[in-house]
């Protein structure tokens, strides 16, 4: 059963298969590397990262391509009030940022490429769109001539007069002697306040614009036409209809045929902004108690067509629910598979991936999950998998390519690798002796206890578990 995936240019659900019939070749926009990247960040990226999962777990082959922004005006702005070198400023910002990607267990992309590492191929596109008679030079900036692209605007579809108001907003500073509002720059002559961030070009020294970047990279690295281009709503336009003019003016081929847009991550039922101090990061989140797996869980677990609204009841909510998933991982014996590549026999959990086929449906898919989780333990307690080692690996696979696909790390309930502190396992040790004896008193005395050291204690029929307390 293949994909089917919305398309935002045709605005129709579409099967995701590979033009050349072997990969399926896709790009996404990556992040600015000038900060750490917050959770709405990466909503976009975990969802990508699921489509990926999705695709492989079917049996399909991909080859993935995300650029890095290493060079832009908020890079040079910052690298330029620190007082270090654009390229040692950079080079920070994308370590933390493959730090916070290992840590919600994004695969790596297949090539990485950035835009200083692509400056050759920036400069030989635009030279082919003035070629074309598609760009102008002013100044030592070139400009996009809009007017000369009949097609702008299809993939947003905004009308003239909304194109020339919005391209005017977006990039304002980043222009100067245009034609038109709505034309945009692909080369910026050099500023003062630029430093030493410039490069030689047939126009003078500066630097590319921001869109012509994922363009140059684009046709590099998935050709003049590929399968599937993918980044967060908010790209659509003017960057994603910026890319698509940028490449089609000279090549006259589609030049994605399949655009995936994620929407927008609400904080607490309300817009990320600076000003509300809601742009939480995965360091921010780790502060208050909550791991990485936690807050993937949340930002797949709605619809990525819909916004979707991240709190912290979500987040305990995702503690819970993965807990759950640990118990049922011990039950069956369940440990996460070390082998290279992901599982593709979902074997009795096929109702998941029939729903992540179905749009990336993952709140079906979590749901089904779930369902089965409870089917498969009740069985399991009525003994209906005594004797039966091949039925039990066929669950154990089909969990695993369950996990695999939405890219959730489960181990079996008491396989947490933090070391529990010996006073705070005795403090727990105590308090169970007193649970045994009825001394309800003490027993809450060292609970409490256990929560102010940063503990709390989940207890069982024979036993109890420790787990980090949310803050």
């Amino acid at each position: 059963m293949p994909l089917n995936l919305h398309d935002t240019l045709s605005r129709e659900t579409r099967e995701v298969f590979p033009m050349d019939g072997e990969t399926v070749r896709f790009y996404c926009c990556g992040p600015t590397v000038y900060g750490p990247a917050h959770i709405g960040n990466f909503r976009t990226f975990v969802m990508q990262d699921v489509f990926r999962r999705v695709l492989e777990t079917s049996g399909q082959k991909t080859f993935h391509a995300r650029n890095l922004t290493d060079v832009d005006d908020k890079t040079i702005r910052q690298s330029q009030e620190e007082g270090v070198l654009l390229e040692e400023f950079t080079t920070r910002w994308t370590e933390r940022f493959h730090d916070d990607c290992r840590a919600l267990n994004l695969l790596d992309p297949h090539v990485e490429p950035s835009a200083v590492g692509h400056i050759p191929e920036q400069i030989a596109l635009i030279e082919r769109l003035v070629q074309g008679g598609k760009a102008y030079q002013a100044e030592g900036s070139v400009y996009f001539k809009v007017d000369a692209f009949e097609a702008y605007g299809r993939l947003s579809r905004l009308a003239d007069r909304e194109i020339t108001t919005s391209a005017t907003t977006r990039e304002n500073s980043d222009e100067y002697d245009r034609e038109s509002a709505a034309d945009f720059a692909l080369w910026k002559s050099r500023r003062p306040e630029d430093g030493d961030n410039y490069w030689d070009s047939p126009w003078g020294e500066g630097r590319p614009g921001w869109h012509i970047e994922c363009s140059a990279i684009c046709m590099k690295h998935l050709g003049e036409s590929f399968d599937l281009h993918s980044g967060g709503v908010d790209l659509v336009f003017p960057h994603h209809e910026n890319e698509i003019a940028q490449v089609e003016a000279v090549t006259c081929k589609t030049f994605a045929r399949h655009w995936f847009h994620i929407a927008h991550l609400m904080v607490e039922g309300l817009k990320m902004s600076k000003s509300l101090g809601n742009l939480h990061t995965l360091e921010d989140l780790a502060e208050k108690g909550y791991k990485a797996q936690e807050a993937r869980y949340v930002l797949l677990s709605g619809s990525y067509r819909q916004p979707l609204n991240f709190t912290f009841d979500s987040m305990n909510a995702a503690r819970k629910a993965l807990s759950k998933l640990g118990d049922f991982a011990a039950k069956f014996d369940f440990h996460p598979s070390s082998q290279d590549g992901l599982e593709t026999e979902f074997g009795p959990f096929y109702p998941v991936q029939e729903a992540l086929l179905s749009d990336l449906n993952t709140p079906e898919a979590l749901g089904r999950c779930f369902r089965l989780v409870r089917e498969l333990s009740e069985g399991l307690e009525r003994g209906e998998y005594e004797g039966r080692d091949e039925a039990l690996e066929e669950v154990r696979r089909g969990f695993q390519a369950t996990c695999d696909a939405l890219g959730l790390v489960v181990a079996p309930a008491g396989d947490d690798n933090e070391e529990v502190p010996a006073e705070i396992r005795e403090l727990a040790q105590r308090r169970w002796d007193a649970k045994q004896e009825k001394d309800w008193e003490s027993a809450d005395r060292l609970r409490d206890e256990l929560l102010a050291q940063g503990w709390e204690v989940k207890d069982g029929k024979d036993g109890f578990e420790l787990a980090r307390a949310i803050a």
